[in-house]
């Protein structure tokens, strides 16, 4: 029996699809038989109408992922600019940034401030704008293991070119040379610090399995500890958002609103864990709705 032949239109009618997707399909051999002559297609008329391949799906649904995602390709208004913006304001503010919500955003999306009727103070720009550096850092190293290194490169990020980092004695990127304080409770001793660092990862990073409770309870021993001369509560945020992204646990931001009972929880831990794990927990049903806003599993 002769072969007969159709035209990309004919294909087109047969089929129900467009002419472009016809010649797509022919010139990716995936109509048997099918071959050009000048710039027209000849198409066997008993040719079966191509099976549709499986779209595959491009936008990650875990939560890791999809933070590497957005960040290395830009996008906005998504997860990844959610966060970058709440936790940097929320963190901040709770520092005693003065910045709004709305200066953070705007610094975020445009690279530039707006403050018509008041002064701004410079560290806060200085601070906001390395803080989304900081939350860049924690998205590419999410996966990998919590080293000294790490941390002191997030502490070098958060106060590079502020004010303090022309102080001498300040330790920018290092640990503090000078004693301090927190809450009116005593921390380390500078000379202590290395050793109790040491002593805190490595025993965090023996634990096989790690729950809700052990990361909240290294970041009790981390700003027990104190290890810098400032900027420890951001660093230590920062470290906890990174390990709930390592450990398949949902994140959470400490919003502003939540500041006094999240010092009370850290005051409280020794004697009644309760309170900080309410308090985190409460902040980590805030992120969930985030994550079911933009489709993302956890």
């Amino acid at each position: 029996m002769r072969m007969g032949y159709i035209s990309v239109k004919d294909a087109c009618e047969k089929w129900g699809i467009t002419e472009r997707v016809v010649r797509q399909y022919c010139e990716d051999g995936r109509v048997p038989g099918a071959f050009i002559t000048g710039k027209t297609w000849n198409i066997p008329d008993d040719a079966p109408k191509p099976a549709r391949k499986p779209r595959q799906r491009s936008v990650p649904e875990e939560l890791p992922a999809r933070l590497a995602m957005e960040k290395s390709q830009g996008v906005t208004g998504g997860i990844y600019h959610k966060v970058q913006i709440e936790l940097t304001y929320n963190s901040n503010h709770i520092e005693g940034s003065r910045l709004t919500h709305e200066q953070t955003r705007f610094i975020f999306e445009t690279n530039t401030i707006d403050a018509p009727e008041a002064s701004v103070n410079v560290d806060d720009i200085l601070e906001t704008v390395n803080h989304f550096r900081c939350i860049d850092l924690i998205i590419d190293h999410a996966k990998r293991p919590l080293t000294e290194t790490m941390i002191k490169q997030l502490h070098l990020l958060l106060k590079s070119g502020t004010s303090d980092s022309r102080k001498n004695w300040f330790a920018v990127g290092a640990y503090k040379r000078l004693p301090n304080e927190v809450g009116g409770r005593a921390t380390a001793a500078p000379e202590n610090v290395s050793a109790k660092m040491k002593e805190l990862l490595s025993a965090y990073e023996k634990l096989e399995t790690v729950t809700f409770d052990d990361l909240l309870d290294f970041h009790y021993r981390f700003e027990s500890i104190h290890p810098f001369q400032d900027g420890n509560g951001r660093v230590g945020r920062l470290i906890l958002f990174k390990e709930c992204l390592r450990n398949g646990i949902v994140p959470f931001i400490i919003e502003d609103d939540m500041k006094l009972y999240y010092y009370r929880g850290l005051s409280e831990w020794e004697n009644d864990r309760a309170y900080l794990r309410d308090t985190c927990l409460a902040a980590q049903d805030r992120f969930k709705t985030y994550l079911d806003y933009f489709g993302i599993k956890y």
